[in-house]
């Protein structure tokens, strides 16, 4: 095992144990296949593709590769998330959750299972323009749902479309949103080119490139909240430190009331915005 983390150190793996650990882990004692993927990582390909899964919020979630991989910063957005809906007086019934650019489906789902733990119903539509990732997304969430079927959990209704940001959503969902939430892209187009080399050569385009100055999809996403949010309802966002004054005005002029989260332990900052009742 030595050996195999100083080989991963060498190639520039911060976490060179832990990669080591997952990698074995994978092998499943085959030394060949060992070989196989130590190799392919050393020649900078994602860890997570190819072990088929990244972790998110204490749960494995499948990832196929060219499918964006889910950081680990994005559980201040989870927890955000999962707080808010749970804590706003719509305890009675079913939680309606909206995922856009929804990946691997990671994200919404890490919020749903966090509500299913405490015995919420939750009903979540996910979409995103890659079909891949909505593969992926279709797998999570039926997984989720099935695990969610033990006793005391809540239930979860999941569906998944591929298609651009809300379009694809049924009309009966649109103004009773409890929570929208969105990884959009927020990388600067320029920008993209000083990203690791295992996100921007091996990780969608689509997924990364946010146009001129990172907020060309979460403008469009800040535009659709006040049609998808009921009353109340809440959409949370991830972005740079470099944005939060650029979105939040946005995020003003759409009607919506504005929070700046930020968790130094994860190196995360999000948005937090409500629609006035």
């Amino acid at each position: 095992m030595d050996q195999l983390v100083a080989r991963l150190r060498s190639a520039g793996c911060v976490f060179a144990e832990d990669e080591a650990r997952i990698l074995t882990e994978a092998a499943d004692g085959d030394a060949a296949r060992l070989e196989r993927l130590v190799s392919a990582r050393v020649d900078g390909l994602p860890l997570e593709h190819l072990v088929g899964w990244a972790e998110l919020d204490g749960r494995r979630w499948l990832v196929a590769p060219r499918v964006f991989v889910p950081r680990q910063r994005s559980e201040l957005l989870v927890r955000e998330a999962a707080e808010r809906a749970a804590g706003d007086g719509t305890a009675a019934g079913t939680i309606l959750l909206v995922d856009l650019c929804c990946g691997c489906g990671a994200l919404g789902g890490a919020v749903a299972s966090r509500l299913l733990a405490t015995g919420r119903d939750v009903e979540i539509h996910a979409a995103d323009v890659d079909p891949v990732a909505v593969t992926c997304a279709h797998d999570n969430l039926k997984t989720l749902a099935d695990d969610a079927a033990a006793p005391q959990a809540g239930a979860l209704t999941a569906h998944t479309y591929a298609g651009d940001l809300a379009d694809p959503l049924p009309a009966e969902v649109w103004g009773r949103v409890d929570v929208l939430v969105a990884n959009a892209p927020y990388v600067p187009t320029d920008a993209i080119s000083l990203m690791p080399p295992e996100a921007r050569e091996h990780e969608p385009h689509a997924a990364l490139d946010g146009g001129d100055d990172g907020l060309a999809i979460l403008r469009r996403v800040i535009d659709l909240a006040p049609k998808l949010l009921r009353p109340g309802g809440h959409l949370l966002v991830e972005t740079g430190d470099g944005q939060v004054s650029a979105a939040v005005g946005h995020m003003t002029a759409a009607g919506l009331r504005a929070t700046v989260l930020s968790d130094d332990e994860l190196g995360a900052t999000a948005l937090a915005a409500t629609l006035p009742e």
